[in-house]
């Protein structure tokens, strides 16, 4: 992580609490949308759970905002173009894909953002890797999406090339919003020291993502 010493104003910090904000919301909805193609009724209740635990955290985050005396509603509504041109793009028409999406997809997003929490005053950044802390998705997706390749191995080229949509999707979309939110763009490149340590920062999400890839059982 980078040395620098970072101050950032309360509109950066607005903003990445906004984003996240909207970020869980349409995660509950994504999940429990996902729960009704589970193929058991414990893949259900599975991904309930996981739903739950996401509002409970955009409800954390909501009142945070609140407490920083901003309109919970007005932060998040500059990210919702972006989100739901994401989501509208990646709709997912199977189990398995909708893990993927879970696993792969919000994990590249949640890296992303925990990068830049680094760089928040203690409570934020508290909040923030609190929100983003694992709520069963991990351990859940890697067991089901690994035994369906296990059982039917033509499986693993077809998630991969799902996988490789999802990423190229988010970085589109989180580009989209670095350029359309100034402090934001501003915090990491004054948190990271250069456009080195950007780089830097990048290289590691990289690496976690062919991580994650690789527990699926898929190919980068």
């Amino acid at each position: 992580m980078a040395d620098v010493e970072v101050h950032p104003d309360q509109g950066a910090v607005v903003e990445l609490l906004g984003v996240l904000a909207y970020a869980e919301l349409t995660a509950f909805d994504r999940l429990a949308e996902d729960a009704r193609l589970a193929p058991t009724l414990d893949g259900r209740a599975a991904l309930a759970r996981m739903a739950a635990a996401e509002i409970a955290h955009h409800e954390r985050l909501a009142a945070r905002l609140r407490e920083l005396g901003v309109d919970v509603i007005a932060a998040m509504t500059p990210f919702v173009a972006a989100l739901d041109a994401f989501h509208d793009g990646t709709h997912a028409s199977t189990w398995l894909e909708g893990l993927v999406k879970a696993y792969v997809g919000d994990g590249l997003a949640a890296d992303f953002h925990r990068e830049i929490a680094v760089f928040l005053p203690p409570p934020d950044r508290a909040l923030v890797e609190e929100v983003l802390a694992d709520s069963g998705h991990a351990d859940f997706a890697v067991r089901e999406v690994r035994a369906a390749i296990a059982a039917d191995p033509t499986l693993a080229g077809r998630l991969s090339l799902w996988a490789r949509r999802l990423v190229g999707e988010a970085l589109t979309q989180s580009q989209a919003v670095l350029v359309e939110h100034d402090q934001l763009a501003d915090l990491i490149i004054t948190g990271t020291g250069d456009l080195a340590g950007v780089g830097a920062l990048l290289q590691r999400i990289t690496r976690a993502h062919t991580a994650r890839m690789a527990a699926l059982g898929l190919n980068p």
